[in-house]
């Protein structure tokens, strides 16, 4: 997968996580779940989105740490709304995958970002 098409799911994957938050019930529990997990999960692909051009290896490393951050915070919430059985398991388990592929992908780009001379330049 090249960063374009990282970008892309990326996006993907914040809309999905939007959508749940705007899906679980105006309870109080599903209010407490809904805002923190919008939260680290829609700014993960802007965070990812960050390109190196005009910026230092450390600014990148900064920007995908975040997001690497995000999305591991964003399976944490994933977690909280299957274990408060709001939604059943079943329904989050492509979310819960997504959301550990990704966290582990961007992770991966941190680790080897110093290494490239450009984002782009990463294949996955």
């Amino acid at each position: 997968m090249n960063a374009k098409d990282m970008k892309k799911r990326m996006k993907q994957f914040a809309m999905r996580i939007l959508k749940l938050a705007d899906s679980l019930p105006k309870t109080a529990s599903g209010r407490t779940l809904a805002n923190p997990l919008a939260s680290p999960g829609a700014p993960v692909a802007a965070n990812y989105r960050a390109d190196d051009e005009g910026r230092s290896k450390a600014g990148l490393v900064a920007k995908l740490d975040i997001a690497e951050e995000g999305a591991d915070e964003t399976r944490f919430w994933l977690e909280m709304v299957v274990e408060s059985e709001i939604v059943p398991s079943h329904r989050l388990d492509p979310l819960q995958r997504a959301a550990r592929e990704l966290t582990a992908m961007v992770a991966a780009t941190r680790i080897s970002a110093p290494r490239c001379k450009h984002i782009g330049d990463w294949q996955w």
